[in-house]
């Protein structure tokens, strides 16, 4: 079997993030096509939250090494602060000088015909870029959002960082991969001389884990008895997902009547940023309508996107080139989802090929009034639009993984 050198930040033990699972189900699945994993990832004291919970989910006997690495913000301040050029390109940057060491040694040790590395984070190129000068092995670069965008990094000094290392990762890796046509067309344009080495390679859900969701004691009955429940599973970034003009319309619709207490409930589960809905409920006097829940185990997460009455996604304008990983989750579920985001954007184009076209602006309130009754008497009337079926058979873990194994293959004969 051939082997595969994974870089990987984002890999359990280390708790709420949804990029753990493209590399975990990667490495689960790649075997079936002839692939195995060795993973190189960073040791758990780098982790701001760890959990047990998708440990056991890594297959046993996969060879896994976790380099020596620091948060510059948590171990290397004083009081608070530290030299801006110990987080750059990242926090993590410590990582890089263990992470290539060890590399090597597994390099040497098992020889494996390929390299990948998935950002962010943006120190996990940098190691895949030295190790693959070191050794000279083809290198598969996967992009999970795009890098250098206009205001971000907000520091001008880090988007030259971020700049750099896409050119060099663009210029060097056998294949970069993005997870949306609209971030893959960007480094298009942005690299036209590497453009037919960029490759789309989107997300997915994995059909074993929601299988073992379904089978978990949640009901449907449990959620909220009596109302219509929309779930919003995942954290709620103030600048990509503002929900300000949600709550706006919410306000309105109770006011109009539209909408009354005990009909509706909106679940953010693990949010992060409770504070910002609560005093979004608070000031337009919805309180009624907003249950924030905390973190929860990935497949209790799964089985409550199974339980909900309909699934609620926000994505702003300013990520239209992104596609939240949670879609395809969401699609898997086959539950009515109602999409606010931008109607030309990668979110709301993949989702209304799926034939989930509840879809308005997450920042019109007005689009938003108009949306939501008509979504929720759906619901409630058994006429709600699902998921195709063929959508959602497309959009497999293994799948995915099955298209990477081709690019590995393609890599390895360059």
């Amino acid at each position: 079997m051939k082997r595969v050198l994974m870089i990987a930040y984002h890999f359990p033990p280390l708790a709420g993030s949804s990029g753990i699972q493209r590399t975990l189900r990667f490495v689960q699945h790649l075997p079936k096509f002839g692939w195995e994993p060795l993973v190189l990832s960073a040791d758990p004291r780098a982790y701001e939250r760890t959990s047990d919970d998708l440990l056991a989910d890594v297959p046993e006997g996969t060879v896994v090494r976790r380099a020596f690495a620091l948060d510059t913000a948590r171990h290397l301040s004083i009081a608070g602060r530290y030299v801006g050029a110990m987080a750059r390109p990242d926090r993590w940057v410590s990582w890089k000088y263990a992470a290539v060491r060890d590399g090597m040694r597994m390099i040497r040790e098992f020889k494996p015909q390929a390299i990948w590395s998935t950002y962010p984070i943006a120190t996990a190129h940098l190691i895949g870029a030295e190790l693959q000068r070191k050794s000279g092995l083809p290198w598969i670069a996967d992009f999970r959002d795009p890098m250098a965008q206009d205001g971000y990094p907000t520091d001008p000094l880090t988007w030259q960082c971020y700049k750099a290392i896409e050119a060099h990762t663009l210029h060097t890796a056998s294949f970069s991969t993005f997870t949306t046509p609209g971030a893959a067309r960007t480094y298009l344009s942005r690299y036209p001389v590497d453009s037919d080495r960029v490759r789309v390679l989107e997300n997915g859900y994995d059909e074993e884990t929601f299988a073992a969701a379904a089978s978990s004691n949640v009901e449907r009955k449990s959620l909220n008895p009596g109302a219509i429940t929309l779930l919003h599973s995942g954290i709620v970034y103030p600048a990509e997902r503002d929900p300000t003009q949600l709550f706006e319309a919410l306000g309105r619709l109770k006011a109009a009547g539209t909408i009354q207490a005990g009909a509706l409930v909106i679940r953010f589960r693990a949010p992060v940023h409770d504070d910002l809905l609560q005093s979004l409920a608070t000031r337009y006097a919805v309180t009624e309508f907003i249950d924030c829940q905390p973190p929860v185990p990935y497949r209790d997460a799964l089985a409550e996107m199974l339980a909900a009455d309909g699934l609620l996604v926000m994505q702003a304008a300013n990520c239209n080139e992104q596609i939240p990983a949670k879609i395809y989750e969401y699609l898997r579920a086959n539950r009515p989802i109602l999409t606010l985001t931008d109607p030309q954007g990668d979110t709301a184009t993949t989702l209304r090929a799926a034939g989930a076209t509840d879809i308005a602006r997450l920042d019109s309130a007005e689009d938003i009034c108009r949306i939501l009754p008509l979504f929720v008497n759906a619901i409630r009337e058994g006429r709600a639009v699902l998921p195709s079926r063929h959508a959602v058979a497309n959009a497999s873990r293994e799948g995915r993984t099955a298209e990477l194994a081709k690019l590995l293959e393609a890599a390895k004969g360059c």
